[in-house]
C-alpha cells in the first residue's frame, strides 16, 4: 500500500470514526469504541490493545458477520497511521476478500483476484503456508468461472508456481509453469509478452537447478519476444539480458556474458 497513503488516511478517518453498534453495548462495541477513543487521545499502544481484542472477538462471530471486516479494516487503519504498513496490508486485503465474497459470491472471478492479492501479500512476507491455499482457491475459481484455458488461469498457475519455486519446491512448480505457458501460447499467441514471462519463469526454474541446457533456449526466446513486443530498450529486455548473462557466467562463457551485461547497463542508464 505504499504510495497510497492518501487513500489510507481517508480509511483511517473512516475506520476510526464512530459507527453504529451492531448490537446493544456488546464487548466488541466497547473494545472498538475504546480503541478509537485511545487513538484520538494519542495513546496508540492502548488503541492497538483494544482493537486487537475486538478483532479476536470478531473472529468468533464468523466470516459472514460484518463485524469481522469492520475490525480488520479498523486495526489496519491504525497500523497504517502508525507507519506499520507491513502489518496493515494483510488485514486490509483480508477485509477486502470478505467484502468481495459477500457482494459477489464464492465463485466470482472478482473474489479470485482479491484472494490472489492477499496471497501475494503473504508471499512477500514469507508467509508461504498462508499464501498457498489462497492461490489454490483463486486458481479453482478462475478455472470454474472462466474455463481451464483462460489467460487468468495461466496467471494464477504462474503465481502458485512462483510460490513453490521460492521455497525450492521445483518439482511442484515445473508442471504449473509448463501448463501456464501452453495456455498463454494458445490464448494470446506465441509472441505475446505474457508468453515471454512464462518462458522466463520456467527458465529461471531450470537455472536455479543448474539445468542450464534447458534454461538457455527459454531465456533466449523470452528475450526475443520482449525485444519485438516492447522494444530493444525496455526494462524487461534488460532483465532478460541480465538473466541470460548470469547463465553465461555460470557456464564459463564470460565474454558473451560481458557483452549482454554491457547492453543491459546501457538500457538501465536511460532516463525515463
Amino acid at each position: 500500500m505504499k504510495g497510497q497513503r492518501g487513500v489510507w488516511v481517508a480509511l483511517v478517518c473512516l475506520a476510526l470514526s464512530p459507527t453504529p453498534a451492531f448490537s446493544q453495548d456488546t464487548s466488541w462495541d466497547q473494545e472498538i469504541a475504546a480503541g478509537r477513543l485511545a487513538y484520538e487521545q494519542g495513546r496508540p499502544a492502548e488503541a492497538e490493545q483494544h482493537l486487537v481484542a475486538a478483532l479476536k472477538e470478531a473472529e468468533a462471530f464468523g466470516a459472514d458477520d460484518p463485524r469481522l471486516p469492520e475490525s480488520l479494516q479498523t486495526l489496519a487503519a491504525l497500523y497504517y497511521a502508525l507507519g506499520r504498513d507491513a502489518e496493515a496490508e494483510p488485514l486490509y486485503q483480508r477485509a477486502q476478500v470478505l467484502l468481495v465474497e459477500k457482494r459477489l459470491g464464492p465463485d466470482h472471478p472478482g473474489l479470485a483476484r482479491s484472494l490472489n492479492n492477499l496471497a501475494g501479500v503473504y508471499r512477500t512476507q514469507g508467509r508461504y503456508a498462508e499464501a498457498e491455499p489462497l492461490y489454490k482457491r483463486s486458481l479453482a475459481i478462475f478455472e470454474k468461472a472462466l474455463g481451464p484455458e483462460h489467460p487468468d488461469v495461466a496467471q494464477s498457475l504462474n503465481n502458485l508456481a512462483g510460490l513453490y519455486s521460492v521455497q525450492g519446491k521445483y518439482a511442484q512448480a515445473e508442471p504449473l509453469y509448463q501448463r501456464a505457458l501452453v495456455i498463454d501460447e494458445k490464448a494470446l499467441g506465441p509472441e505475446h509478452p505474457a508468453v515471454a514471462l512464462c518462458l522466463n519463469n520456467l527458465a529461471a526454474l531450470y537455472d536455479a537447478q543448474r539445468k542450464y541446457a534447458q534454461a538457455e533456449p527459454l531465456y533466449r526466446r523470452a528475450l526475443a519476444i520482449w525485444e519485438k513486443a516492447l522494444g530493444p530498450e525496455h526494462p524487461n529486455v534488460a532483465t532478460s539480458l541480465e538473466s541470460l548473462a548470469a547463465l553465461y557466467r555460470a557456464t564459463k562463457r564470460n565474454a558473451e556474458a560481458a557483452e549482454l551485461e554491457a547492453r543491459a547497463q546501457r538500457i538501465r542508464a536511460i532516463k525515463r
